[in-house]
């Protein structure tokens, strides 16, 4: 399965997820990547075509991501809050009642990322 999500500024969004989280271009044309890291997939679209991009998301567009959240397989979330810490803010990772120990995040578009692996 591939997720596809709205962003609003493709350059950011792949700054991010390349730069950031590690993520390579497996294909790109306008307004609209397909990334991977391994063997996961994920694609980016505009969520505005380039003649109707507004100055600022839409707030009521928006307000649905924060319902989404991609969780990564991550065996060592404590090297990624490291390596997440040392590129801003993140909350220490904790281990959820059913056994997984979980870092969770956001994108530049508010979508929630969750790396998380099987607590020791």
């Amino acid at each position: 399965m591939t997720p596809l999500i709205q962003v609003f500024e493709m350059e950011r969004s792949i700054h991010f997820y390349c730069s950031l989280l590690g993520f390579k271009i497996k294909q790109r044309s306008n307004g609209w990547a397909w990334l991977e890291r391994g063997d996961i997939d994920l694609m980016l679209n505009t969520a505005y075509d380039p003649d109707a991009q507004p100055e600022r998301p839409d707030a009521r567009r928006v307000a649905a991501h924060k319902d989404t959240i991609l969780f990564f397989g991550c065996p060592d979330v404590d090297e990624a809050y490291e390596h997440l810490r040392s590129h801003g803010e993140v909350k220490k990772p904790r281990v959820a009642p059913y056994g997984m120990k979980q870092l969770f995040f956001k994108d530049p578009d508010g979508f929630g990322l969750c790396l998380q692996w099987r607590a020791s």
